[in-house]
């Protein structure tokens, strides 16, 4: 590499010499559409000028302001601006230092549309309380545009790829020009009376006078009478037309327009799908883990042998109630002998068991008599034989002294 080098300051300084001394630049008219309007605080206005092709960055300083701009200057203006064009070093970047703006003839336009947007206000056409909701799986959407051109190919590519099962009528209108105004009135009316579930009308980006059809009263009335939910996309994101007030959904574009219409259903369903796998790989995970835990208890069974062991539980209660019946009978064969034993001792000491061999026992009434002296001549008395009781009357005694 040979030669001098220059600071990138260096050589924004030599072209912002070069463009301050053209004479043409120096003092210059430039037609355009303002757009991307600020007033900042300081007082200073940054706009945009643009056209059909190009823009160009615009800065009017409050000096000027006063004298130079005799109206609020906002977006969709069509003006005439006067200035020079200079370099703003720090960026690198030309922009036109605005000293008066005017407004173009055709500007007189954008007076008439904020007219005819307030008198359609004061008359309810913009109030959100009358907005028709957008259906949320629409499966037939109508579309009020012209039939050739950027708009309809983005409207149906877009709505092909989220979600291609929706049918798609177009009433191909002219959206620009005369008649313009009366053929989308005619479309809307046609294709509400389809029962279509939606109904996009709009057209691609241009000057107000390109997007003027969209701003006719006799449009808004024809939205605001519909009973299909109507969404206005109509130019770029900066322009706004009195359809997109009227309508039920603003969108910015033709093609935001259509995403707000048609869900994008084909996203879900690859959601759908790729939950769908989830939920199946994890249920054969889940499936091989309890098959290996039961292939382990499995194992740990064989291992166990549970069958054996019931088995020789078994065998063992056998034994214990052989040892059980056997104690019992030793116990009961015990308890027996020691009960006769017992028996013969009682039967030895009782009373009647001495009744034999002409022995017996003497009651008078309910007591014994023991001695001859218990009872006098004439008593009553029983005599308790081995076989039963004589009844006796005493004739007499024989007391031994």
């Amino acid at each position: 590499m040979t030669g001098k080098s220059y600071s990138v300051s260096q050589i924004n300084g030599y072209i912002k010499n070069l463009i301050s001394n053209d004479y043409l630049l120096g003092d210059i008219n430039i037609k355009g559409e303002v757009s991307n309007c600020k007033y900042h605080s300081s007082g200073h206005i940054y706009f945009t000028l643009k056209d059909a092709t190009g823009s160009i960055m615009a800065v009017m300083f409050r000096s000027n302001t006063y004298s130079g701009l005799p109206f609020k200057l906002t977006d969709g203006q069509l003006v005439i601006a006067n200035g020079s064009i200079n370099v703003y070093e720090r960026d690198g970047r030309y922009q036109l230092y605005v000293k008066s703006v005017q407004l173009d003839g055709t500007g007189n336009l954008y007076e008439e549309y904020e007219r005819l947007k307030q008198k359609l206000y004061e008359q309810g056409l913009f109030e959100f309380d009358i907005k028709k909701p957008i259906p949320k799986y629409p499966k037939k959407v109508g579309i009020v545009t012209a039939g050739t051109g950027a708009a309809i190919q983005d409207i149906m590519n877009i709505a092909k790829r989220r979600n291609p099962f929706v049918q798609l009528v177009l009433y191909p209108a002219k959206v620009q020009g005369d008649g313009a105004a009366e053929d989308i009135v005619n479309g809307i009316k046609v294709l509400d009376g389809m029962g279509l579930d939606t109904i996009i009308i709009g057209r691609g980006g241009g000057s107000i006078e390109d997007l003027w059809a969209f701003n006719e009263e006799i449009v808004a009335w024809a939205i605001y009478n519909a009973h299909t939910p109507i969404i206005s996309g109509t130019g770029h994101e900066i322009d706004n037309t009195i359809a997109d007030y009227v309508a039920d959904l603003r969108a910015p574009t033709p093609s935001a327009a259509c995403e707000l219409a048609i869900p994008d259903v084909m996203t879900l369903i690859h959601q759908i799908d790729k939950l769908q796998q989830n939920i199946t790989r994890h249920m054969y995970n889940k499936i091989d883990r309890l098959n290996n835990n039961l292939m382990a208890y499995e194992k740990q069974l064989r291992i166990l042998n549970p069958k054996q062991r019931l088995l020789q539980k078994k065998q063992y209660i056998d034994e214990l109630y052989d040892k059980l019946t056997r104690l019992m009978k030793q116990q009961y064969d015990s308890r027996m002998n020691k009960l006769m034993l017992l028996s013969s001792r009682i039967n030895g000491m009782s009373p009647t068991a001495k009744l034999v061999n002409g022995f017996g026992y003497i009651t008078k009434g309910e007591d014994a008599v023991l001695s001859a002296n218990q009872v006098s001549v004439g008593d009553e008395i029983n005599i308790t034989l081995h076989d039963g009781i004589i009844n006796a009357t005493v004739g007499g005694t024989d007391v031994k002294q």
